[in-house]
């Protein structure tokens, strides 16, 4: 039995007529349903590596990325993972706020949009992040296959949901170290019989990105299946441990 929703119908009522901001409750300015005051004090992330979007003091490449060059080519994302964001993706991924999801997913498709029309390639598809069987049991969703299908129809682009298999149940990444994350998901995934990658840009989507080894294992398993290239997309981007949000 799947227990992904079959979530194609509207979770929110985008109306085309006046709405009201699902953070303050104020009149919005648009179709969105976001305050132009809550939108601005959202958390934008400013300076970052310019390939992993670690938060930093000037849009450089970070020292671990030198080091060692991950298999994706760029983050994209445009909130550090503070107040409030982090309540809004706490609030959508394990208290089913579907609404807060299609909300922060469709303010990405701007900020996406605006990107490809800047300097980023646009991708052939968008492959979510898979979620371990027994996690998706648990929760009933996979908040990342819910984001890529919210982009896919915003920026037109193909949500390929099945190309990416997690095979292993592994320990939960948040209590891992970097190191242990990294050992954590070896074997941890796979590529679907029928997965396209070959000569393709893929985009990588999930909510948040941490250390980075959940989005380097799945690129670097897209790499050795022969895609062109491999970007990550995300709602936030967590600081270095240590340095403040």
């Amino acid at each position: 039995m799947r227990c992904q929703p079959h979530y194609k119908r509207p979770v929110y009522i985008w109306l085309k007529n006046k709405q009201h901001c699902l953070l303050c409750d104020e009149p919005a300015d648009g179709q969105i349903p976001i305050c132009t005051a809550c939108e601005t004090d959202l958390p934008w992330l400013g300076d970052q590596c310019v390939t992993c979007a670690l938060p930093l003091a000037a849009s450089l490449t970070c020292g671990a990325c030198l080091q060692d060059p991950p298999a994706f080519e760029q983050v994209a994302v445009p909130w550090t993972y503070s107040f409030p964001m982090d309540t809004l993706i706490t609030r959508f991924k394990h208290n089913g706020k579907w609404p807060l999801g299609h909300l922060l997913a469709d303010v990405l498709g701007e900020f996406l949009q605006h990107r490809f029309e800047e300097d980023l390639p646009r991708p052939d598809a968008l492959l979510p992040v898979p979620l371990a069987p027994k996690r998706l049991r648990q929760r009933g969703f996979n908040q990342a296959a819910m984001l890529a299908q919210w982009l896919g129809k915003s920026l037109d682009l193909p949500c390929e949901e099945h190309s990416l298999l997690r095979v292993q149940d592994t320990d939960a990444q948040q209590t891992l170290n970097a190191k242990a994350r990294k050992r954590n998901l070896r074997h941890a995934f796979a590529l679907s019989p029928d997965a396209q990658v070959k000569g393709r840009h893929l985009a990588l989507v999930d909510d948040v990105l941490t250390t980075g080894a959940t989005a380097q294992a799945l690129a670097r398993l897209l790499m050795d299946a022969g895609a062109a290239r491999v970007d990550v997309y995300c709602l936030a981007r967590t600081p270095k441990p240590g340095d403040p949000a």
